[in-house]
């Protein structure tokens, strides 16, 4: 079993919709590069897994969806194979020759300069034999693969039925069969939880030893939480120490400048939420480390080594190897998290032709936040995707939604007591004769046709990808691109994009790009403005105490980072010159009178 140690690199891939990072772990875990697989879909895991046991020369046994338990059988088997064929790459890597082989290679010339391992490669060709041969056993005996974490979406959880129709026990449910997929699997890594607290998931963490300290204080199974601030960290962190499970990781994502689902705070920006980990960071950390050790003395379990840490992480419009070093050092962070740009990286991710070719051609005004998500959180979108092109084709030819074959987002209990889905064809055929009958408004419908059918759309990807058509000819593909992207043009290597990360090679980003904290607050300016232009002309006192708390979060972010400016260096003299500048004009017209309720 391979024991994933201290990664190599400061930074790692999130998980990317259901497709675009569901093979990542092959391709770049081989090069000590973590990333993370959404484990939600067990139908393109199950494909997936037999497209690679094809190319792999391996024995493939079909996992029936007539099978008890199918759905965790297909998390497990697919996690198993990830993790057997990283560890033959590895296995492969440490046999080849630095002389003659291109991988081992790769695998050293993209860690930072800095790192003692690069610095030992360097100094290959201008040693004696003697000593060259010790080196490369050193470096050899140091190959460790990246991590391969799995994601798990905690909204994502519908209760599943037999044939007959009863509703199967509470741990048949979609979120709780993956993670026993994951945690019977063989794999030593993470799992993620994204999108708030489940108590029922996080509860069911108990029934796996894996994700429990052994007597050296090591964890096969880890948890790793996404949060979007301090609060949501603590609580999160409190209700799983309470059961003797600790947080390895908090990865801080941004409210809105991240791909996917857009979790928006209540204007509070990155800036001050990741001042208030560093300064509360031995407060979380001591809080945790107390409720832990107490669950686990109850439960007779091996102790936590007293000087455990959680890692704190940040994800989300990093765009530069100087925004990444600051935030890095400035806020004392373990690691940074960079997804969106690694979707112009074939070697990284799983983006058909067709899609990567509409990335490459997309303006600016191309990616927005869109209402496509079923689940009813805002969603960033590509407006020049096929997805996008199906839909509004279905609309034009009276024949609004998808038809619904995964049903993974059937939540929608609005016309019967069986729940579908809000992005289904059924769902929106009901809802356009309310329209006609005059029972919604114009603007209801455009937001019912507005949702998109996600299972297929992010996923047809990677089978597209692999050169196969996916299920029933549904080829249309839906991309979740954080706004960061638009400033990224072209198609990149991996060695040029992590190149870029570390500062040893400069993309060309266009030259409009802002900083990354001024991106994010642009698009909580834009956001705030749509808030408000749902408001009724007879607007409730808690809405305008709402919009009132949010425009005083933005004050005192704007606030934050003006001093922050005066006291550190964001950057060079222009670019600091730049952030004043614009700091300064959105602070005027978040006071202007345009904002008054």
């Amino acid at each position: 079993m391979i024991a994933t140690q201290t990664p190599l690199h400061k930074f790692h891939i999130p998980v990317m919709g259901l497709g675009f990072t569901v093979d990542s772990p092959i391709k770049i875990a081989q090069y000590g590069i973590s990333s993370a697989v959404s484990i939600m879909d067990d139908h393109l895991l199950e494909d997936i897994r037999r497209i690679y046991c094809r190319k792999l020369k391996i024995s493939y046994l079909y996992i029936d969806e007539k099978e008890e338990d199918y759905r965790a059988k297909r998390v497990k088997a697919y996690l198993n194979l990830l993790h057997h064929a990283v560890e033959n790459q590895i296995q492969e890597l440490k046999q080849q020759d630095f002389e003659r082989d291109e991988a081992i290679n790769q695998y050293f010339e993209l860690l930072p300069e800095e790192h003692h391992l690069f610095q030992l490669y360097k100094k290959l060709p201008f040693v004696s034999e003697p000593e060259k041969v010790e080196i490369k056993k050193t470096l050899q005996e140091a190959i460790v693969p990246g991590s391969i974490d799995v994601n798990i979406m905690t909204k994502v959880d519908k209760m599943n039925f037999d044939s007959n129709g009863v509703e199967l026990p509470r741990e048949y449910s979609d979120a709780l069969s993956a993670l026993r997929g994951f945690a019977e699997s063989d794999l030593k890594s993470a799992v993620v939880f994204s999108a708030g607290l489940n108590p029922a998931l996080y509860s069911y963490i108990e029934q796996f030893p894996d994700f429990f300290p052994n007597d050296k204080g090591e964890f096969k199974k880890r948890v790793i939480l996404k949060v979007s601030d301090y609060r949501s960290a603590l609580i999160q962190g409190r209700f799983m120490a309470k059961k003797g499970i600790w947080i390895s990781e908090f990865r801080v994502e941004s409210g809105l400048n991240c791909g996917g689902h857009a979790f928006a705070t209540d204007g509070f920006l990155v800036g001050p939420i990741l001042e208030e980990f560093k300064t509360n960071r031995e407060t979380l950390r001591e809080t945790l480390l107390t409720g832990c050790q107490q669950a686990l003395q109850q439960k007779r379990l091996p102790l936590l080594p007293e000087n455990i840490k959680p890692k704190i992480t940040y994800q989300g419009g990093i765009g530069n190897a100087e925004e990444n070093s600051f935030l890095m050092e400035y806020y004392q962070l373990d690691g940074t998290g960079w997804g969106s740009p690694f979707l112009l990286v074939p070697e990284a991710t799983s983006v058909d032709k067709d899609t990567l070719d509409r990335l490459v051609r997309s303006k600016k005004s191309d990616y927005y936040l869109s209402h496509a998500s079923p689940l009813g959180v805002p969603f960033n979108n590509l407006r020049i995707s096929s997805g996008e092109e199906q839909r509004i084709a279905r609309i034009d030819k009276n024949r609004p939604g998808s038809p619904c074959y995964k049903k993974f987002l059937t939540f929608s209990k609005e016309f019967s007591d069986k729940a579908i889905c809000t992005a289904s064809r059924e769902y929106q055929n009901l809802k356009s004769k309310q329209y006609n009958a005059g029972e919604v408004t114009d603007r209801e419908l455009n937001e019912v046709l507005e949702k998109d059918c996600l299972c297929e759309g992010l996923s047809a990807p990677a089978i597209l990808n692999a050169g196969e058509t996916p299920r029933r000819n549904l080829s249309a593909v839906t991309i979740c691109p954080g706004p960061n992207l638009a400033y990224f043009k072209g198609v990149f290597s991996l060695k040029e994009m992590v190149g870029h990360i570390y500062g040893k090679f400069n993309i060309n980003l266009d030259a409009e790009r802002p900083h990354v904290f001024i991106k994010e607050l642009q698009l909580y300016m834009q956001y705030l403005k749509d808030e408000m232009g749902k408001a009724l002309p007879e607007s409730s006192q808690k809405f305008d105490t709402y919009i009132e708390k949010f425009k005083r979060n933005l004050e005192t972010g704007i606030e934050y980072y003006n001093e922050l400016t005066d006291a550190v260096s964001l950057g060079k003299e222009e670019v600091t010159k730049i952030i004043k500048e614009q700091l300064n004009a959105i602070l005027l017209e978040l006071q202007g009178t345009t904002f008054i309720v």
